[in-house]
């Protein structure tokens, strides 16, 4: 016969796997993952002399590695905001403040995970993607966490972060030594798509939950802009500069974008830009959540036509 701890150890073993996965945050992982294999596909193409081996290689490794650093650096942002995130209506049920797991044992699985992931980045693509794999949690964890209760600048600030692991796929395939690859324009392209993406997205989500963020003791700028004109100004604005930002592959890899990727930039480039003036006129919660849904079909929409569009033409040349 069998004790109640036997009978209730599996049930608490699936429990802490899915505290364990929550930590890491899968939709934010799964997003970083998706650009840092763009980054190293559009990259390999441009670029050229991949064999099949190498690319192989490199997207299991980059695509492994980004995932796991990823989700040790969410974990490290969990730990870093539980007290916080006690404080919101939305987040006192992630694991530290629902007390499924322990602070101690969330510091340690996401420095574990963060550090994994950049082994393993180091061992397949090489010293320069581990190192901006590395950027990325610090810069998040170190820079942006600590800042998000200080300054309202700390969306933009964020957003550096949350571009950079576009040139992790990127540095493993430039050429050049050193930090060179770090400034090849294709990785400089990816980057400020990604960083421009980010700012109305995540403003409108902080204008849906700006109460609360301001219960949580963030510094959001729809707290401080209660009316909404600066937040409706700057998404506008952002939602505008997509469409250029997402026009550069046409000048940057002529030779693997065309009417495809320019269409989708504009298009889609376009219809955000609607969506943000319509949360300028209306200020409400519903036209942000619209213009948040706007957004998550416009990055992934057009990253598939970008990179459907520079396979195609790659394998032609």
């Amino acid at each position: 016969m069998t004790t109640q701890e036997e009978q209730e150890s599996p049930s608490v073993s699936v429990s802490v796997f899915a505290a364990c996965t929550e930590l890491t945050k899968p939709g934010i992982t799964k997003l970083v993952t998706i650009t840092a294999l763009v980054g190293l596909g559009l990259g390999g193409l441009h670029y050229g002399g991949l064999g099949v081996w190498d690319w192989a290689r490199l997207i299991v490794g980059v695509g492994l590695g980004t995932a796991i650093a990823s989700g040790g650096a969410n974990a490290l942002n969990m730990w870093y905001e539980s007290d916080r995130d006690a404080m919101m209506k939305r987040t006192r049920v992630r694991p530290i403040p629902s007390r499924r797991l322990s602070p101690r044992f969330v510091l340690l699985f996401g420095l574990g995970m963060t550090i994994l992931g950049c082994v393993i980045l180091g061992i397949t693509a090489g010293l320069l993607p581990a190192l901006v794999a590395l950027l990325t949690a610090a810069s998040y964890v170190l820079i942006y966490t600590p800042l998000k209760p200080i300054t309202i600048t700390n969306t933009l600030i964020g957003a550096v972060p949350g571009a950079l692991p576009t040139m992790i796929g990127t540095s493993a395939v430039a050429p050049g030594m050193g930090f060179e690859p770090l400034v090849e324009p294709v990785g400089l392209m990816l980057f400020c798509l990604m960083f421009l993406w980010q700012l109305p997205h995540f403003f409108a989500i902080a204008w849906m939950c700006r109460a609360d963020y301001e219960a949580g003791g963030f510094r959001m700028l729809p707290i401080v802009d209660p009316v909404g004109n600066h937040t409706a100004a700057t998404m506008v604005f952002t939602s505008l500069l997509l469409i250029p930002a997402g026009l550069a592959p046409l000048w940057i890899t002529p030779e693997l974008s065309g009417w495809g990727t320019g269409i989708a930039s504009v298009l889609l480039g376009g219809m955000l830009v609607v969506l943000s003036l319509r949360f300028a006129i209306k200020r409400t919660d519903r036209a942000a959540r619209v213009a948040f849904f706007g957004s998550i079909i416009h990055l992934p929409v057009y990253l598939i036509v970008m990179v459907a569009e520079a396979g195609v033409k790659g394998l032609l040349l």
